[in-house]
């Protein structure tokens, strides 16, 4: 498995902007497909985006189309997600995840191996 350390979360207020970035270490960087995930309080956690091992492919959800962007640097074994116009339901707890690539859907959560211990973003109205 590969270990991953989430940074960057903050308190931004609506409409701002941060980066999230994601640290991997153990394994070969390039062998896993990335993915960000969030939680809210009182919810489920929820995907909102993914990154091919390559970084060619990209998802995102419907939530964040169009604000979000996921990349990833594999000389530097980080992904980042970059997170425009911020609102408050972008509040949440968010998770990086590792899954070797081309297995599983990279939407899903449970296709995972590996998380890490998250980053809190709060976005004030």
């Amino acid at each position: 498995q590969v270990q991953l350390l989430e940074s960057g979360g903050g308190l931004v207020q609506a409409g701002g902007s941060l980066r999230l970035s994601c640290a991997a270490s153990g394994r070969l960087f390039s062998d896993y497909d990335m993915g960000w995930f969030r939680q809210a309080p009182g919810k489920e956690r929820e995907f909102v985006a993914a990154v091919g091992w390559r970084g060619v492919t990209a998802d995102y959800a419907d939530s964040v189309q169009g604000r979000f962007t996921i990349s990833r640097d594999n000389a530097k074994n980080t992904v980042y997600l970059q997170m425009k116009s911020l609102n408050p339901e972008d509040t949440a707890v968010y998770y990086c995840a590792a899954k070797r690539f081309l297995r599983g859907n990279p939407l899903r959560a449970s296709d995972y191996d590996s998380w890490g211990q998250g980053t809190r973003v709060t976005v004030s109205s």
